[in-house]
């Protein structure tokens, strides 16, 4: 039986039972398992560093079987279906695998007979298929291999340069540090510290934001909503700033562990 852990950036984390063969199919109370980890921003599988492989392969396998890509983007093919007019395939790159005949066929199978594809990369039948589908979670996973107090120094090398792995030993919380560093690097989480004035940095509770927006706005929206609208600038400490500290107005787009204090509108 192999183990999946799943934890969730929103800040609960959840571990669940067994992944067992057959688990998409139902089996264990799989589908419930691997329907929660669908919702995850990152997914942790937890492994023994001595036997990896096999649970490694039925857990990836499970999880691809509900529509779970780790690892992944989704694949940078435009698919439209239309009325009328066939089967109309345009290649931006040189393909490897697919053609007129290939993507001609894995349509009819879906009973598509008009549709516009657009292969902006060198794609696979299965990223067709998977955009067809139009289901596809994809998750990034870190690959925790535990017990590494069992293993050798030469061993423990050759594990470090596996992509998405990180050794450590649960029992004895070594490397600990690496794993959350890769957390955050995998979630595309920014974290704030604030600076009241005339006090030093709070470093215990950072103000955590988005990739997608880690503004002064932002950050002070997270703190409070009617922050904003008394702000008259922000001194910044940290690698987004070329002063230390700097002035700043709401539009200035901060980086991970920079220091902000807000000074206020009199």
């Amino acid at each position: 039986e192999a183990k999946e852990e799943a934890k969730i950036s929103s800040g609960i984390n959840a571990e669940y039972g067994g992944i067992i063969e057959g688990a998409k199919d139902g089996k264990g109370r799989g589908r419930q398992v691997i329907a929660v980890a669908r919702t995850c921003k990152l997914i942790f599988i937890v492994l023994d560093v001595l036997k990896p492989l096999g649970d490694k392969a039925i857990i990836e396998h499970e999880l691809e079987g509900f529509g779970i890509r780790l690892n992944k983007k989704p694949p940078n093919i435009t698919f439209r279906k239309k009325e009328k007019g066939g089967i109309n395939l345009t290649t931006v790159v040189p393909q490897s695998e697919l053609d007129q005949q290939t993507v001609k066929q894995i349509l009819s199978e879906y009973r598509i007979s008009n549709a516009d594809v657009i292969l902006k990369e060198d794609s696979t039948c299965d990223d067709l298929i998977d955009v067809i589908e139009g289901n596809r979670i994809y998750i990034p996973c870190i690959y925790v291999l535990n017990k590494i107090d069992q293993i050798s120094i030469e061993e423990l090398n050759i594990i470090y340069k596996i992509p998405h792995c990180v050794p450590l030993s649960a029992h004895h919380k070594w490397n600990f540090d690496d794993l959350l560093e890769l957390m955050w690097d995998y979630l595309q989480l920014t974290r704030i510290y604030t600076k009241p004035k005339g006090q030093l940095p709070d470093f215990n509770a950072p103000v955590v934001l988005k990739e997608a927006d880690k503004t002064v706005e932002a950050f002070c929206n997270n703190l409070h909503k009617g922050i904003l609208k008394d702000l008259k600038y922000a001194l910044v400490w940290g690698s987004s700033v070329k002063y230390q500290p700097q002035r700043v107005g709401k539009e200035h787009e901060l980086c991970d562990e920079d220091i902000v204090q807000i000074i206020k509108k009199h």
